[in-house]
């Protein structure tokens, strides 16, 4: 069993924990014994390890252990952190039913205020980004089409008042960092300032739209598959708002045939009967957004230049800027 760093919690607080939380679940009654601690790999931005324990029956269960650690990850109101997540878990995918990691419960850490967030490990599970498979990226669109219509139309009878819900502040803040945040760039991007200004005018899209629960960083990276299933994890920043966010995170930077498989099946899953009209402007705002998202987040102050021509291109097709004029 590895040494722990600070940041986990001691072998003593983890089995008092584990035992808490497993025997309120149901797994079992009695203590815990821990077999073997594995940090996670890749590591993300809270500590996480693989932990095996041994039940009081004798059984082995392996589980994703997460914590605070005392770290926060707000980003302008975007993320929250392991007890947000946890609510979550708790509130909105477990009684969806949903294919999700089974989730077993939270415990309080070594200090005062840090959680451990406890759920199944999937062992095997492979990043979506990892299999570079069209059929499971399509995949990935039609599970969070069925969640986003299931989400909608549930949305008045979960609890979701602890939810993050995007308003028109939220959204043009990211363009007003993304000008402030681009500095010299202006004089090699002289379309970005005006852009950036112009982003308000279709925010509404976004507002006007029927909302939905969304993931807010359905990236491939954050979306597991095993045995032909798809498991999303790492729903730290879930919110109301557009469920053609998700969609355009999980198609963005993949080849054009890609993309368009996964519009129609999110389509096709999400709206049975047919997709709205202003579907296309919608995604294309969605798009817009998320390139503002990321170049206006101080944690990332070198962005690549393909950020800012993705961002052009989104301009461009939305009308908000002359198409081809001071491009990069």
């Amino acid at each position: 069993m590895r040494a722990r760093c600070a940041e986990f919690p001691d072998l003593h607080t983890l089995i008092g924990g584990l035992t808490s939380v497993l025997n309120s679940h149901g797994s079992t009654n009695g203590r815990v014994t821990i077999l073997e601690r594995q940090p996670n790999f890749p590591a993300g931005t809270f500590p996480a390890e693989i932990v095996t324990c041994r039940l009081e029956d004798g059984r082995e269960l392996r589980l994703f252990c997460k914590y605070s650690a005392g770290r926060s990850h707000n980003a302008s109101g975007h993320r929250s952190g392991v007890a947000y997540e946890a609510a979550v878990y708790r509130h909105i995918l477990q009684p969806s039913k949903t294919s999700v990691p089974k989730f077993y419960g939270v415990f309080a850490g070594g200090n005062a205020g840090e959680t451990g967030l406890i759920l199944e490990y999937l062992d095997k599970g492979r990043r979506v980004r990892d299999t570079r498979q069209v059929a499971v990226l399509s995949q990935g669109a039609a599970w969070i089409g069925r969640f986003h219509a299931l989400s909608e139309a549930s949305l008045c009878g979960v609890p979701t008042s602890f939810l993050i819900r995007y308003d028109a502040e939220y959204y043009r803040g990211w363009a007003r960092r993304t000008s402030l945040l681009a500095g010299r760039r202006h004089r090699r991007f002289p379309w970005l300032a005006a852009l950036c200004e112009c982003f308000e005018d279709v925010v509404p899209v976004l507002l006007n739209c029927p909302l939905t629960i969304i993931h807010g960083e359905y990236y491939p990276p954050n979306i597991l598959w095993r045995n032909g299933v798809i498991y999303p994890v790492d729903w730290e920043a879930t919110a109301i708002a557009a469920g053609e966010i998700d969609l355009a995170a999980l198609t963005e930077g993949w080849p054009p045939g890609f993309v368009e498989q996964c519009d129609l099946e999110y389509q096709r899953v999400r709206w049975p009967q047919g997709s709205p009209t202003d579907f296309e402007r919608r995604l294309a705002v969605a798009r817009l957004y998320l390139h503002f998202r990321w170049l206006g987040s101080e944690t990332d102050r070198d962005p690549s230049l393909r950020r800012f021509e993705r961002l052009r291109c989104e301009g461009e097709r939305l009308g908000l800027i002359l198409k081809g004029a001071n491009g990069p």
